[in-house]
């Protein structure tokens, strides 16, 4: 069974970087063939933010966030890392991670971690 475990978040100034890891246990290439970040605002649906690959050879970026977030795996390490940089009060959401096998349907999720963006 796959465990997701996220840190990391916290309260930051706009303007300022924050750096989220997801940890997994259980997980081979079956079950974290990809790995993504999403994010949900109160009032809002849940949203991709970004997504990897087993490799680490293919990423993808949310509109929002290209440019000033990075997504990276180290799969010996079983962690998968999100490094928030210029981050904007929109950003202000509970960031999850999720493994899966097909992209678009993750099968694993994280409990949350919450960012908060002050102005």
């Amino acid at each position: 069974q796959v465990q997701l475990v996220e840190s990391g978040g916290g309260l930051v100034q706009a303007g300022g970087s924050l750096r989220l890891s997801c940890a997994a246990s259980g997980c081979n290439y079956f079950s974290c063939y990809f790995m993504a970040w999403f994010r949900q605002a109160p009032g809002k649906e849940r949203e991709t933010v970004a997504r990897i690959n087993w490799s680490g050879g293919n990423t993808w970026y949310a509109d929002p966030v290209k440019g000033r977030f990075t997504i990276s795996r180290d799969n010996a390490k079983s962690t998968v890392t999100l490094q928030m940089n210029s981050l904007k009060p929109e950003d202000t959401a509970v960031y999850y991670c999720a493994s899966g096998l097909r992209v678009g349907a993750p099968k694993y999720w994280g409990q949350g971690t919450q960012v908060t963006v002050s102005s």
